[in-house]
């Protein structure tokens, strides 16, 4: 599969090839974990067919900010894409998805389990047609269980996984994450599927399905803590901004009423805080000599640090750790973070020329390769934008694309 013409002439001609040049991927998927994690394959180079109804991706309209008409909430998760509208609850509309999927590597949906079947799209009706198709279904629980027919979004899963139980301040109500983890966690294991599929197929030469639970997903994220329960017994609460292990693993109040968050995690760590801390005596102190002997003694320390950090600002805190190597950081708001000259330098703020004219800024790629670099981030699309295009690609004559449209079939 190659490239197709508008990728090739958004690259320079001595530009290398994104690492996924090549793959077709057909995403069915709609609100924010298929299309977040189709979204990362299309960065790396794939060609994404999104795939509609006629009412489109829920997202197009969703408050409160909009740009031409197209919120940015599906701005945000359907960059360089292709769109297509197809009825897939009428035969002539799954036989056009016969016809794409013949030619396609991976189909990437989001429905509830048993809805692909019903609609004659699933993963045995595909690999009939073709036997290397890899097929990805993100859903709330997985393909089987007693909950796989329950309907589940972001908070549910994080909810019922225990990892919002750990979230907020001691003797707090749990809150969940203030980002949707459980739709993109769920989106970077999906892509971590499809790839591990692709390369298999290497050797295999066959596809297969690869079934993502957002629940297991976030109960992977558990961690040690579920590990340690597992071990223990022990039921970990609600965290705070600290670590239960490490006392100089924290956050801490200065002068202005900003936080500092301290991550003072090795002996050598230790010994710097206290130099910038200005308090000499602690290391040496018999209680406060080991982590192990911190952690056992973090009532008699944790009161000693809060009035150390009370006696400067902020920034005055900040410079001052940095200078000597321990690491630090303010509590950015969103604001302060997509304005660091970090962030910016390592071009995670990019422009993005929208299809309908202006430009708006998106969050750039973290994958930083090589020799293969993501490829130049292109607007999503309009609702039914390539549908004729592709139609052509598949060699459907114009009269037979405008009786197809006239019905309903495509848009």
């Amino acid at each position: 599969m190659t490239l197709s013409s508008e990728n090739r002439d958004s690259r320079r001609h001595d530009d290398p090839a994104p690492a996924l040049n090549g793959v077709r991927i057909l995403d069915l998927s709609m609100f924010l974990a298929g299309p977040f994690c189709t979204q990362q394959l299309a960065d790396l180079g794939a060609e994404i067919i999104k795939i509609e109804p006629k009412t489109g991706d829920s997202t197009r309209v969703l408050p409160p900010h909009f740009h031409n008409g197209e919120s940015l909430y599906f701005l945000s998760a359907n960059r360089s894409k292709k769109g297509m509208v197809l009825d897939l609850s009428q035969t002539e509309g799954r036989e056009i998805l016969y016809r794409l999927a013949a030619n396609a590597d991976v189909v990437v949906d989001n429905f509830r389990p048993g809805v692909t079947r019903k609609l004659g799209v699933d993963f045995a009706t595909l690999s009939e047609i073709n036997p290397r198709i890899i097929c990805c279904s993100i859903s709330g629980y997985g393909q089987d269980g007693p909950y796989a027919k329950r309907p589940a979004y972001d908070m549910i899963v994080q909810a019922l996984s225990g990892g919002m139980s750990l979230t907020g301040e001691p003797g707090a109500r749990a809150v969940r994450a203030g980002i949707p983890i459980g739709d993109i966690c769920a989106g970077l294991h999906a892509v971590i599927g499809i790839l591990a599929a692709l390369r298999e197929r290497e050797q295999s030469g066959k596809g297969q399905f690869i079934d993502i639970s957002m629940l297991d997903v976030q109960v992977a994220m558990l961690s040690y803590q579920g590990v340690y329960h597992l071990f223990s017994g022990d039921v970990p609460g609600r965290q705070g901004r600290g670590h239960a292990s490490i006392p100089t693993y924290a956050s801490f109040e200065a002068a202005d009423g900003d936080d500092v968050l301290i991550c003072a995690n090795t002996e050598k760590m230790w010994q710097a805080l206290c130099d910038v801390l200005e308090l000499p005596e602690l290391p040496a102190d018999p209680r406060f000599v080991t982590n192990e002997l911190r952690h056992a003694n973090r009532d008699a320390l944790e009161p000693l640090l809060t009035q150390a950090f009370a006696g400067r600002t902020r920034d005055d805190w900040l410079a001052r750790l940095n200078e000597k190597g321990v690491p630090c950081a303010p509590v950015n708001s969103v604001a302060d973070a997509l304005a660091d000259p970090q962030v910016r330098h390592r071009d995670m703020v990019h422009p993005l020329t929208h299809h309908l004219g202006g430009e708006i800024e998106v969050l750039g790629n973290p994958i930083k390769l090589s020799r293969s670099p993501c490829g130049v981030f292109r607007s999503p699309p309009l609702l039914g934008q390539h549908t004729e295009e592709i139609m052509r690609e598949l060699a459907y004559a114009a009269d037979e694309i405008g009786s197809l449209r006239a019905r309903g079939v495509i848009a």
